[in-house]
């Protein structure tokens, strides 16, 4: 005789079960897409970790012009700018006590003269692999013999665009480049008192473990609006200040967005141009800046291993660091500012008039 079975249990119990593991898997795939979005999305790739042996940036004093080295654990070197005309043999020679054998990357920023006019110099007297340039021309003596040179010597010549990773130091020593940002900016586009070389500066991060540093060349204010805008990543442990402490640069919206621990100038005590301007001094100050200045300190080393690192000037500062410069002569795009470049030397003093009657002479 057939009987009917009881049907079996489905279990609700168990069915329960699974409906909570289901989901708690759910809610922990919810929870890893959250933080992937919140935290990483924006992130990009992530930069190599440091070797963990010292890399040195060392702001040289050039006076009032930009030359700045930095060298790597292992010793390769890159070379940011060149300083003025008839520096090439301080930049050499900086070379020579740091013991860099070769430039593995030069990075030039414009082509004013105090920021490549001892360019020529330096690749005709060094090994240079590579150079980074904004390619914005100037017609200039001074940037004509930097091109010469580098056709000479049959240097690697690029043209810098945002985007752009170098890692020719090795050791997870990354530069990336911010700016110049296309369409460059025009004459008619530049603000009273800039120009295209400067605005259109190649404007480069250098990173290194969690430390970093932005190299501004002479950015002007503009130029670190476009770049917030445009999403560059501008926040670092060290600004090196654009163009010398002009009160064209360094903006308080640059500097909250920078949100810089310490800061380099890099000008000399005899410039014309009010250098470091009080203005900018100021707002470095109102922004917890730490600064240090060429003009006052000399050369400026920072050090690091990657996580924490060190300045050290090579002097006590020979006066008020906060105190900024007299301008006796304005910096702006003025025929003859353009021609030389962004300074020229100081004038020679005149000769003092012989009195009527002075012994000597014809």
């Amino acid at each position: 005789m057939y009987q009917q079975q009881p049907a079996p249990r489905s279990s609700s119990k168990a069915l329960k079960g699974c409906g909570c593991a289901l989901a708690v898997a759910a809610l922990a795939a919810l929870a890893i897409l959250a933080l992937w979005w919140f935290v990483f999305r924006d992130r990009g790739p992530q930069p190599p970790p440091a070797s963990g042996g010292d890399l040195r940036v060392v702001v040289l004093d050039v006076e009032q012009g930009d030359s700045i080295l930095i060298i790597s654990p292992s010793g390769k070197a890159a070379l940011v700018d060149a300083g003025n005309p008839g520096y090439g043999a301080r930049v050499l020679d900086a070379l020579r006590r740091h013991n860099v054998s070769q430039i593995d990357l030069f990075i030039t920023t414009h082509a004013h003269a105090d920021h490549i006019g001892a360019a020529d110099e330096v690749i005709r007297g060094a090994t240079v692999r590579r150079v980074l340039d904004s390619k914005v021309p100037n017609a200039t003596r001074n940037y004509e013999d930097f091109l010469r040179a580098i056709e000479e010597k049959g240097v690697e010549y690029v043209g810098a665009e945002p985007g752009q990773k170098y890692e020719d130091l090795g050791d997870g020593v990354v530069f990336t480049v911010l700016s110049p940002i296309q369409p460059l900016f025009t004459k008619e586009q530049v603000r009273s008192g800039g120009n295209e070389p400067n605005a259109n500066s190649v404007v480069v991060r250098l990173d290194y473990g969690e430390f970093s540093m932005l190299l501004t060349g002479d950015a002007e204010a503009q130029t670190e609006e476009r770049m917030i805008r445009q999403g560059a990543n501008v926040k670092a442990k060290v600004l090196k200040v654009g163009h010398h402490g002009s009160p064209h640069a360094t903006s308080d919206s640059f500097l909250k967005e920078g949100a810089f621990a310490a800061a380099v100038i890099s000008c000399g005590a005899k410039n014309l141009y009010g250098h470091p301007d009080q203005r900018v001094l100021d707002r470095l100050r109102a922004a917890n800046v730490k600064v240090f200045r060429t003009d006052l300190h000399g050369e400026v080393t920072i050090t690091t291993r990657g996580e924490g690192y060190e300045i050290k000037p090579e002097r006590e500062a020979k006066g008020d660091v906060w105190a900024g410069r007299e301008a006796k002569k304005r910096d702006t795009a003025s025929s003859g500012f353009i021609d030389y470049g962004d300074f020229g030397p100081p004038p020679k003093p005149k000769p003092t008039p012989r009195a009527k009657g002075a012994a000597g002479g014809r």
